[in-house]
């Protein structure tokens, strides 16, 4: 028997509880029929759903058709509690769409059917209420085809002309209908499963009109979806049972999950946990069977686990990106004066456990809590819920909209953490996304630059904390993250250093950036008898909503468009009035756009990004053992890294001009002297005359800037370690793993190119020491010298001598990527270039050498 979950969803009041009580008491799942208006449906099992008549939770019920065993699980259908459906949809394999045969396509429909359609969720749509006055099916039908996709299909009852509008919504069905003169099952279940056709049912769950047709239509064109055998599981909704027990609600998406299993998995702060399965529930309504085992593809609620959430991956499940639908709202919360503040903040956390997109937050300096919700029904609803729940009652105040920020420009911000004994600089690119992307957090730092470990930290790090804007200290969204660059010191650096440094490097790209207000709109239908459009039109305009063409339905006239949640929010009241009742306004969350005045919210705020000590964007850096404030703007002028942006620049300019700006960008990086300061507090003192490592160095000007740099006699210097680079590069590591002599002539080329282009004097290490007997040869060649060590003398030993004696006198570079002789090379006066590093000069250089030929 195939094994399928189906979510069933729909606009308010559309029939969709009806619909799933139907089902089941049609399929033999329960025994009575229950009636939401009568408060005694199964699926509706909170007191508050029940008296107010609505679905606010995500609920599970279990029911048969011949071949297949189907797990339903009913979503709220207000747009206040849309975040919970978008949560549950996340686990289904196939959506019932339900849409009023009397209302149609309405605001909060199209919501769900984009949300649908990102999570790539195969639909069946119901259209219910058919056996009221108004219900015209060709009227439905033709909107269903223009407002939602051309490919839905009517399959009441299935027919010739059923078979020949599938084949016309998908090539391969065409070619069986041409072929046949009809389709085969298999072919237009697989059509659905890929979303090329989208069957439509017409009935009533009310009469019970084709409710046991639809359920054949469902157990005859659904199948089971393939899964791996490695456990995996996705949560989509936490709550408690009646006895308060945590009840974690999952679908398991490969292998199996057993009783009494451990599972290992982090909680939302990143902490990692170890919890057992204490048991495993199905549920059908508030009754629930028990079982040992859980197969892929079942969802179900177990107990056992604690700091889990929802959109968290378990095993080989990855989590769920940021919800597309967010509160629009916040209010701050009054309690009553003989409730502790924190004791209520602790209780009601445990409300947002279950709803995350509560959003509580509190604020130290008022020592207040606020609550970021989707509307005005949601305060009434967690008002009772929190007088059930918690015995006291709260008032929510000041309603304001929910704002964000985001960046117009790229960026790349540098945070510096540095107090005596800690270490820590990070280099977060930051790029601007389209409208409604969220996070995106990525990395391509190397790992020869910064450990795997460090960069894991980073991430996590950018991923933990709700980031503020500089405009009105709101949360960011619809930015792209990418460590670039990353160092930290072998014996100084913790765990704590990079939160820090990684911190202040965002918002450091915040001050840097050119910020952009967001603000959230509606997607709003609004429907006025033909008299009042005019009056409609000019309320829009005011309220600087977006509108199409006014459609006129019967006496009614239909606008639909978007509008600035501030605007809107309170309109409903205001067009009942002047419509005597007979208008009707449908509001759904359409996103984030760019604030309409946005000059005015940010007057209001009167936010101070300097005076925001809890999100610094200044950077510590350490001189003379104590450590110092450097000042977000000023952070470029003494990072230790260079930028990311600077080297990745592919501007179009000449060879000389390029290498005339890397040698400014050269001479602007971390000097000597400040690197030879780290390396002696970390590993003492340097036993030789400094004077001598570093000679007297004189002020010049570059880019109208005064810089001290050392004074040097004769040319410069860069020393490779031959085999470390080899192994390093990717494409001589290829060239080697067939022939290691091919891979070192290879690089003897490539150096002398480079050569040729920097104008230093190149030397070639190759590492010799583990071949006997071998004596330490030089050679020229070309335009390098190419040095095979001799036996019981590393590559590594050779560079150390070398560099101590040249940096004497000479500027004295050294490519490698091996950590300990970077080190090595520091305290000897000399320049380290990382392999990844030396790779884009490398590179640099070849382009500049084409361009010259290209030009002759």
């Amino acid at each position: 028997m195939k094994n399928v979950i189906i979510g069933i969803t729909a606009h308010v009041d559309s029939g969709k509880t009806t619909l799933a009580e139907a089902m089941l008491y049609s399929s033999g799942a329960i025994r009575s029929l229950g009636r939401v208006d009568s408060g005694n449906s199964t699926l509706d099992t909170n007191s508050i759903e029940r008296e107010r008549g609505i679905t606010i939770f995500s609920a599970q019920a279990e029911f048969s058709a011949e071949n297949t065993h189907f797990t339903l699980l009913d979503t709220p259908g207000h747009v206040d509690f849309s975040s919970e459906t978008e949560r549950t949809m996340q686990v289904l394999d196939y959506a019932v769409l339900v849409i009023s045969g009397t209302d149609g396509v309405q605001s909060h429909t199209s919501t769900l059917w984009k949300l649908l359609r990102k999570y790539d969720i195969p639909v069946f749509i119901f259209v219910n209420k058919m056996d009221l006055i108004g219900a015209d099916k060709k009227f439905l039908t033709e909107r269903l085809r223009k407002e939602l996709s051309d490919r839905c299909v009517d399959f009441t009852g299935v027919s010739d002309s059923v078979a020949e509008d599938c084949a016309s919504c998908c090539e391969e069905l065409m070619d069986q209908y041409l072929e046949n003169g009809s389709l085969d099952n298999e072919t237009i279940a697989s059509c659905i499963a890929q979303r090329q056709i989208f069957p439509c049912f017409f009935g009533s769950a009310l009469k019970m009109q084709g409710v046991e047709e639809f359920i054949t239509l469902l157990d005859k064109y659904t199948r089971s979806r393939s899964y791996s055998d490695s456990f995996a599981a996705k949560v989509y909704k936490i709550s408690y049972d009646a006895k308060g027990s945590r009840l974690t609600h999952l679908k398991v998406t490969g292998g199996t999950l057993r009783m009494r299993d451990d599972l290992r998995y982090k909680d939302q702060d990143g902490n990692d946990i170890s919890a057992k399965v204490s048991s495993v529930r199905f549920y059908t309504g508030e009754k629930f069977r028990t079982a040992d085992l859980v197969n892929a593809g079942e969802v179900c609620a177990v107990t056992g686990l604690t700091g889990t959430y929802a959109g968290q991956g378990l095993g080989a499940e990855k989590d769920s990106d940021e919800a597309t639908l967010e509160p629009v709202m916040t209010y701050r919360v009054s309690l009553p004066k003989e409730k502790n503040v924190h004791e209520a903040l602790k209780e009601l956390r445990i409300l947002e456990d279950q709803d995350p997109q509560l959003h509580i937050l509190w604020n130290e300096q008022n020592r207040e809590i606020h609550i970021q919700l989707m509307g005005a029904v949601q305060t009434e609803v967690l008002t009772k819920l929190v007088s059930d729940k918690f015995g006291f009652d709260i008032a929510f105040l000041d309603g304001a909209v929910t704002y964000r920020e985001t960046i117009r420009t790229t960026v790349e911000g540098v945070g510096h953490y540095e107090p005596l004994r800690h270490y820590a600089e990070t280099h977060i690119l930051m790029e601007p996304l389209p409208r409604g992307s969220g996070i995106v957090i990525d990395t391509v730092c190397p790992e020869d630059e910064l450990d795997r470990n460090w960069q894991r930290l980073i991430l996590t790090h950018i991923k933990e904390k709700a980031h503020v804007g500089v405009l009105t200290g709101s949360p960011v969204t619809d930015i792209k993250f990418t460590l670039v660059k990353g160092k930290a010191h072998l014996k100084h650096t913790e765990g704590g250093d990079f939160r820090q440094a990684t911190y202040r490097a965002v918002r450091q790209g915040l001050r840097l950036a050119e910020s952009v207000l967001l603000e959230p709109y509606y997607e709003y239908e609004l429907e006025v008898p033909v008299e009042n459009v005019g009056r409609a039109i000019a309320d829009l305009q005011r309220m600087c909503a977006e509108f199409d063409t006014p459609e006129t339905v019967g006496e009614n006239s239909v606008i639909r468009g978007s509008a600035p949640v501030s605007e809107m929010n309170s309109y409903q009241a205001e067009m009942i009035a002047y419509t005597h009742g007979r208008g009707r306004l449908s509001l759904s969350l359409e996103g984030y756009k760019e604030c309409h005045n946005a000059d005015d919210v940010i007057t209001a705020f009167a936010y101070s990004a300097d005076n925001d000590t809890e999100n610094s964007a200044d950077s510590v850096f350490c001189s003379h053992g104590a450590g110092y404030l450097v000042k977000w703007d000023e952070v470029y002028d003494h990072m230790h890294l260079p930028l990311y942006l600077s080297e990745n620049d592919e501007t179009d300019e000449a060879p000389e001009e390029r290498r005339n700006k890397a040698q400014k960008f050269l001479e602007k990086a971390v000097s000597d002297e400040e690197l030879m300061e780290i390396f002696e507090r970390t590993y003492g003192k340097i036993k030789r005359d400094p004077h001598k490592a570093f000679k007297k160095t004189k002020a010049v000007s570059i880019d109208d800037k005064k810089v001290r740099l050392p004074k040097f006699d004769g040319p410069d210097y860069l020393l490779v370690d031959g085999y470390n680079i080899i192994f390093a590069w990717e494409d001589l590591k290829k060239i080697a793993e067939d022939n290691l002599d091919a891979a070192r002539g290879e690089l003897i080329n490539r150096m002398c190119n480079y050569q040729g282009y920097a104008g230093c004097e190149l030397i070639l290490v190759f590492d010799a020491y583990r071949v006997k007997g071998k004596h330490r040869e030089v050679e020229k060649y070309c335009n390098i010298n190419i040095v095979y060590t001799k036996e019981s003398e590393t590559a590594d030993s050779y560079i150390e001598r070398v560099t101590h004696e040249l940096s004497k006198k000479h500027r004295v570079r050294v490519a490698t990527s091996d950590g300990l002789e970077q080190m090595i090379i520091l305290g000897n006066g000399a320049m380290r270039i990382s392999a990844t590093e030396f790779r884009k000069r490398y590179e640099a250089a070849e382009r500049s050498i084409k361009e010259f030929i290209d030009s002759m």
